[in-house]
């Protein structure tokens, strides 16, 4: 018999599974989502095989519903099904990034003997929508679930199988954990980032150049303040606690800093940067992380009219997508240096065999 999977929300996590399940699974996959433009478009795509009209009536014949929004809606849309008369055997997950408030509203509000299993996977990418849906999105990556009372040990290993097609390094954890752990790896340095952006822009104010000069590290190490305001706000909303221990913690070290300056203390500020570049060396390079990987290949290009259309061509004849170039140093009659952004290592990988061959140097920064 065909199973029924029914996707909520269509944006590059709800139509990435939907592409991933439907390489490995007999099933129909059916959505829903607000606009009705992204549903066109998934239809059109082959993401999807078919649009609901409501969140009602996609529920009541799945087998498996994954809700793929923001926390704050998906709260709401748990109520919702709260009061479908769905298939017993139905499993139910989400994909938020934060999992303590998801897990009380599933637990207060689905009925007895209702399965709901959360989940987080830990990939993205700088673009969205379900037009930059990637079934290789969630591969070699971390995939949370938290599996909750509402839940057996044979639907989790269900829900696994459902999941085999993402590729991912599937992790069970208790969703305070989870918010712990996310908290200090992604919503704190995103919180750190819009704060360094915030105090150069002051800085700014006073002094314009260095809105000009922030530039090269400063711009990288600060990406991800570029991401969704509204998202943000409400992911810091929804780990307010967490967050909050974490500002304390941050506030305690930068005054430890603060009184090793002051000091002058050489020996401890070595120490820290030693213990820093000790723990971040020693980081996983090929596993994704719970903030979207920058697949950056560095090129060294000779100053001629022409040069830079003839790297990206030479790419794209390979069929080897850039997602973003930046000319980081051209000056006459040296080298100029271009940043290319990939969206795989292993788009990277075939970017420097390919420049290679054509005897430009290349580097990857570590």
């Amino acid at each position: 018999m065909n199973k029924h999977v029914f996707i909520i929300g269509l944006g590059l996590i709800g139509g990435s599974l939907a592409l991933t399940i439907k390489e490995g699974h007999r099933a129909t996959i059916s959505a829903f989502d607000v606009s009705e433009e992204q549903l066109k478009l998934a239809l059109a795509l082959g993401v999807i095989d078919m649009a609901e009209p409501s969140i009602e009536a996609g529920a009541k014949k799945a087998d498996l519903i994954i809700i793929a929004t923001p926390v704050k809606q998906t709260k709401q849309i748990l109520q919702t099904i709260a009061h479908v008369d769905g298939k017993p055997s139905a499993i139910i997950m989400d994909v938020g990034s934060t999992k303590s408030d998801v897990m009380q509203t599933a637990e207060d509000w689905l009925p007895e003997g209702t399965c709901f299993i959360g989940g987080h996977p830990m990939a993205g990418s700088h673009k969205s929508g379900v037009e930059a849906a990637n079934k290789r999105l969630f591969e070699n990556a971390f995939f949370v679930l938290t599996p909750s009372k509402r839940s057996t040990a044979a639907q989790l290993t269900i829900l696994k199988q459902w999941l085999t097609g993402t590729r991912a390094t599937m992790i069970e954890m208790d969703a305070d954990e989870h918010d712990k752990i996310a908290g200090a790896i992604s919503h704190f340095p995103h919180l750190i980032a819009a704060a360094l952006v915030g105090q150069v822009s002051d800085l700014s104010a006073e002094h314009p150049l260095a809105m000009r000069m922030a530039a090269g590290g400063f711009r990288d190490i600060t990406r991800i303040a570029s991401s969704s305001p509204a998202m943000w706000r409400d992911i810091m909303l929804h780990n307010r606690q967490e967050m909050l221990d974490a500002v304390d913690d941050w506030q305690e070290r930068m005054r430890q800093i603060k009184t090793m300056l002051e000091n002058a203390s050489d020996e401890e500020l070595f120490t820290f940067f030693a213990d820093a570049k000790e723990f971040r060396d020693a980081l996983p390079v090929k596993t994704k992380g719970a903030i979207p990987s920058f697949y950056d290949l560095y090129v060294d290009v000779p100053d001629y009219p022409g040069v830079i259309s003839e790297v990206t061509k030479m790419l794209a004849d390979q069929g080897i997508s850039i997602t973003n170039l930046r000319i980081m140093e051209t000056r006459e009659d040296i080298l100029g240096v271009l940043r290319l952004s990939f969206r795989s290592e292993k788009d990277r990988k075939k970017a420097e065999e390919c420049l290679g061959v054509a005897s430009y140097p290349t580097y990857v920064a570590t």
